[in-house]
């Protein structure tokens, strides 16, 4: 089997995959059909609205992160899952049955943003640390780039078929549509064969909270990745509202066209999961190369004069961005101790998502007073920042130096003497 694919030799991990991709599709339909029930027929175009309900959908995991660690540190992860997978099944049901009724309201949309950001919130940490049961150590990596790309081949297919259910029918209907596709992620976790799954140690007793907090403030490697996928996340990856905001404000254009745009873009992150699933050791400067990457394409996007231009220039965006999220998340999930695993993975998604409180609404306002181009602009500007911010730090820090090597192949460099054992020098 080819390098790329080599996690799907296990049986569990394929049955498994199989079924999220399903779910995957069926999400990113759900996210297309809910942006578009907000900002058209719930409201006048309304960017601050749509700020608000993607702020409550994120919320959850800045203030559940430590108690959701420590759930899926302590619980079987596979029984987590299979519940927090059917309420968000429920939460779509009962939004897809108001719309097809006729009876959804703004604030009903809130709220099952508010719950269903809760049910992802004690979901997503349980989800990431449970690929390590799966598959052995050596295709950690492996099977974390393949499970991005898998989302982001649910991305290249579902926003297409949102649009089109929404042309043909409502948005009531794609609502529904993905409800359905929650089956398949069920069925694949009761299908597991339960005696192969390779289970951490269960964190026992109290502090267990404390203990996740504490190890990730003793880590500055941690940290550091963590720093930078909190600009990135917060300022840079808030795609659902600027490409809803661009399409509809900037360019005048409709549903189809509107969900064609994240299939695009899902064409790039593909691209980055598959190139990222042959990476046998994900390192720091891959991570800095692919968010200069972003800053690029990002600025290119923001300046893009016509509705094609913009859809190209967010394959570059998509490849950039998810190069650096999966290398991050890969990072994080190779340097930490298997018991706290899941904790560290809920402080990495708190960081990741939870900035998307503060920064939704944010952008949300900027589209309102600046134009649709500045919520994009926003988050090229920030990363820039950050990155110079790095850059210095490391520098000063750790003795970090990075350089532009325009030879042969023009790529980063980060040359490193540490000055300090606390950051391993695999993590470099």
């Amino acid at each position: 089997m080819s390098p790329t694919f080599a996690s799907l030799s296990v049986r569990n991990y394929r049955i498994y995959a199989t079924g999220a991709f399903i779910s995957n599709i069926g999400t990113w339909m759900g996210r297309v059909a809910q942006d578009w029930l907000v900002l058209t027929e719930l409201t006048d175009h309304s960017s601050a609205a749509l700020g608000i309900v993607t702020g409550l959908q994120f919320l959850p995991f800045l203030l559940l992160a430590p108690w959701a660690g420590m759930i899926a540190d302590r619980f079987p992860k596979r029984r987590t899952l299979l519940v927090t997978q059917s309420a968000l099944a429920v939460s779509s049901l009962v939004l897809g049955a108001l719309v097809v009724t006729h009876t959804a309201e703004l604030w009903m949309v809130y709220a099952i943003a508010l719950f269903s950001g809760v049910a992802t919130a004690l979901d997503n940490p349980a989800r990431q640390s449970f690929v390590s049961e799966m598959v052995p150590r050596d295709r950690l990596a492996n099977a974390v780039a393949l499970n991005s790309a898998s989302f982001n081949a649910g991305r290249l297919i579902g926003p297409g078929i949102a649009g089109l259910s929404i042309a043909v029918f409502n948005t009531g209907v794609a609502l529904l549509l993905n409800t359905t596709t929650f089956v398949a992620v069920l069925v694949a976790l009761l299908l597991l064969r339960t005696g192969e799954l390779r289970p951490a140690p269960v964190a026992r007793g109290k502090g267990a909270v404390k203990d996740g907090l504490r190890y990730v403030r003793g880590r500055p490697d941690l940290v550091l990745v963590m720093a930078l996928v909190f600009v990135l996340g917060t300022f840079g990856m808030n795609f659902q509202i600027t490409t809803a905001l661009m399409a509809t404000q900037e360019f005048g254009k409709g549903p189809t066209e509107f969900g064609l745009l994240g299939s695009i873009m899902a064409i790039g992150s593909l691209a980055a999961a598959l190139l990222s699933a042959r990476r046998a050791q994900p390192r720091l400067r891959h991570l800095l190369t692919a968010m200069v990457g972003f800053v690029v394409a990002t600025g290119v996007a923001a300046a893009a004069p016509t509705y094609t231009l913009f859809a190209l220039s967010l394959v570059p965006v998509g490849l950039s961005a998810l190069t650096a999220l999966t290398t991050a998340n890969a990072m994080v999930q190779l340097r930490v101790e298997p018991y706290m695993r899941g904790r560290v993975m809920a402080l990495y998604m708190a960081i990741f998502m939870g900035g998307t409180p503060v920064g939704a609404p944010i952008i949300g306002w900027v589209g309102d007073v600046l134009g649709a181009r500045w919520t994009i602009a926003i988050g090229t500007v920030a990363v820039a920042l950050a990155l110079a911010g790095v850059s210095v730090w490391l520098g000063r820090h750790e003795n970090v130096r990075v350089s532009y090597e325009s030879q042969r192949r023009p790529r980063f460099r980060v040359s490193t003497v540490p000055l300090s054992e606390a950051v391993p020098e695999a993590a470099r």
